[in-house]
């Protein structure tokens, strides 16, 4: 090893000038990463809306006015099947994404059909419930409990509902123009927003049906 070597090895034992000089010749990150970062920044504000309403949920969950209570109302095994839908058709969409990755039209559209179906069976059961209760005299309006109640849970179908119009346009976009790389970016962020939902619904499931349904 020469003297110049080890003068260099000395004064720079952690090789931090080889890593300055590689940032310095990095450019802007890919468009991908900033359009993940950006939408994971628009997820964790959804997730903070929904923290509101969990705990506007938690506070009111037993002023019932003298109406009905969850225990009354909910059947968690109806919950339950709506949580086995949105698990499939969160597993569906990963595939769809795999599908995507390797640029295969037809399982794309095929995982994204199946998404599609088990989203919409999820809103037709929701709805179902909600015109349920309301015919049971339990809409929004009967007590502080159902307001949030139905704040809660129909903000989730909202959402829900915008995924799967998101959800055929992507397979629409697909179809007419293949796997371009700003459609992947969408169906990266379309993956994100799905799997997020899903999230959310167990932690409904959970806190409304299971303990509203015991309580």
């Amino acid at each position: 090893m020469t003297d110049a070597a080890l003068s260099h090895g000395h004064s720079d034992p952690h090789h931090l000038r080889g890593l300055q000089a590689a940032s310095e010749q990095t450019g802007p990150a890919p468009k991908r990463i900033v359009t993940g970062y950006g939408f994971w920044i628009f997820l964790l504000s959804d997730i903070i809306m929904f923290a509101c309403f969990f705990a506007a949920y938690a506070v009111l969950s037993g002023a019932t006015a003298g109406g009905p209570t969850g225990a009354q109302l909910f059947d968690w095994r109806n919950a339950a099947i709506e949580t086995l839908l949105l698990l499939f058709s969160s597993f569906a969409c990963g595939l769809a994404s795999i599908a995507a990755d390797v640029k295969s039209q037809r399982w794309f559209q095929l995982a994204m059909l199946a998404t599609a179906t088990l989203g919409a069976c999820f809103i037709a059961m929701e709805v179902r419930e909600f015109a349920d209760l309301i015919a049971r005299d339990a809409g929004p309006s009967r007590s502080a409990f159902l307001s949030a109640f139905f704040t809660l849970v129909g903000c989730h179908g909202l959402h829900v509902s915008a995924g799967l119009l998101w959800l055929l346009t992507m397979m629409a976009q697909v179809y007419a123009k293949g796997f371009r790389a700003d459609i992947q970016r969408r169906l990266l962020c379309f993956a994100l927003f799905w799997h997020a939902l899903d999230i959310i619904w167990v932690a409904i499931f959970s806190m409304v049906y299971l303990l509203g349904s015991r309580a």
